[in-house]
C-alpha cells in the first residue's frame, strides 16, 4: 500500500482527478498553491495529497476567492493543523507531568515561605502622588 503523499500521477492524470484543466494546475504551480513532485527529467507528479488539495483550491474558487486569497487562506489552514497537533502534544505532555506530580509522594524538605514584597522607589513619582 503506497502512502497518500507518494508522488504519482502524471499531470493528465491529476488533472482529470481534480477536474481541471492541465494548464491550470500549471497556474497554480507558478502562483505557489501547489508543489508537484518531479521526476529527474523534470515531469511533474501529483500525491493523493496534491489532488486534495487541488480539490480545496477549486472549492474555494467556486466560492468567488481569488488565488491569492486561496493561498493565504491555504497557508493559515496550515497554520492551524500545525498548531492543533502543537496543541495536542502539549496536551499530552502536560497530562504526564500532572500524572507524574500526583503519583510521587509529597516532598518534606520543603517549607513554606512567607514573604512581603515592598517595592521601593528612588524617584519621586512626576506627578506628585
Amino acid at each position: 500500500m503506497r502512502s497518500r503523499s507518494q508522488a504519482v500521477y502524471v499531470i493528465s492524470v491529476a488533472a482529470e482527478l481534480s477536474g481541471m484543466h492541465p494548464q491550470t494546475l500549471r497556474i497554480y504551480e507558478r502562483r505557489g498553491l501547489v508543489q508537484p513532485a518531479r521526476t529527474q527529467g523534470g515531469n511533474r507528479r501529483y500525491s493523493d495529497l496534491d489532488i486534495e488539495r487541488l480539490r480545496r483550491i477549486q472549492d474555494l474558487a467556486a466560492d468567488g476567492m481569488n488565488l491569492e486569497g486561496i493561498r493565504r487562506v491555504m497557508e493559515l489552514e496550515t497554520e492551524v493543523e500545525r498548531l492543533r497537533a502543537e496543541l495536542d502534544q502539549l496536551r499530552t505532555f502536560a497530562s504526564t507531568v500532572v500524572a507524574d506530580a500526583a503519583r510521587r509522594p509529597p516532598r518534606r524538605d520543603l517549607v513554606p515561605l512567607r514573604q512581603t514584597v515592598a517595592v521601593f522607589s528612588q524617584h519621586p513619582h512626576p506627578f506628585g502622588t
